[in-house]
């Protein structure tokens, strides 16, 4: 049996996440970047993040984790298709044919049961609509001129705070032990380079370009 739940896990990979982007902000002069008048998007864009994130854990606990990852990655499809209602990004002939092949793809890998959807295939669809808002968010933060360390900055600091409303919800809590701190800190420094890597890379280029190199 495992030691922590997915809202422990969660949580401590935030604080582990925010007290690196304090450490490093500080030590490169950027937590000046850090701002409040974009509070509201940042607070949608962590609840939407917050919900993908306990889903994709959910899928993991009950079907096989490359099912998990197939379903995850219609994620892109989703930013294709939604993102010229999000940011205006234009629609192309090239795209569709990329989302329809991609789709095309995951039912191969994933096999899904449409006469019998479980629970976890649910989620991991679920997730990846999530997943694919958050990135579109962040792409609409940054196009708003919000610099990278302040959407990290709100993004550890909230998803911690979610993370530990959650896992004080039950009335049972289990704090990092010897064992687990080291897996904790390794889950929290890869989480939060990937979002820096991601939210780099969105406020560089369009998020239907980007999120398929995710794939």
């Amino acid at each position: 049996k495992g030691v922590h739940d997915t809202f422990e896990i969660l949580a401590y990979r935030s604080v582990v996440g925010w007290v690196l982007v304090i450490a490093l902000g500080a030590a490169l002069g950027h937590l000046h970047g850090i701002r409040r008048d974009n509070l509201g998007s940042h607070v949608l864009r962590n609840l939407v993040h917050f919900t993908g994130q306990s889903l994709w854990f959910h899928a993991v606990t009950l079907i096989p984790l490359a099912q998990v990852f197939a379903l995850e990655f219609t994620s892109p499809i989703w930013v294709i298709l939604l993102s010229p209602l999000i940011l205006g990004e234009a629609l192309t002939r090239r795209k569709l044919v990329a989302a329809a092949l991609g789709f095309a793809g995951i039912l191969i890998v994933a096999r899904p049961d449409f006469a019998a959807l479980d629970a976890g295939v649910l989620a991991a669809a679920g997730s990846a609509v999530f997943f694919a808002a958050t990135s579109l968010l962040t792409k609409r933060l940054t196009k708003n001129g919000e610099a990278i360390v302040s959407i990290l900055f709100w993004l550890t600091l909230m998803q911690a705070g979610l993370g530990g409303a959650a896992m004080l919800a039950d009335g049972q809590a289990t704090l990092p032990t010897l064992a687990t701190l080291p897996w904790l800190a390794l889950i929290g420094v890869a989480g939060i380079t990937a979002h820096l890597c991601l939210t780099t890379a969105l406020s560089l280029a369009p998020a239907s370009m980007v999120v398929p190199v995710d794939f």
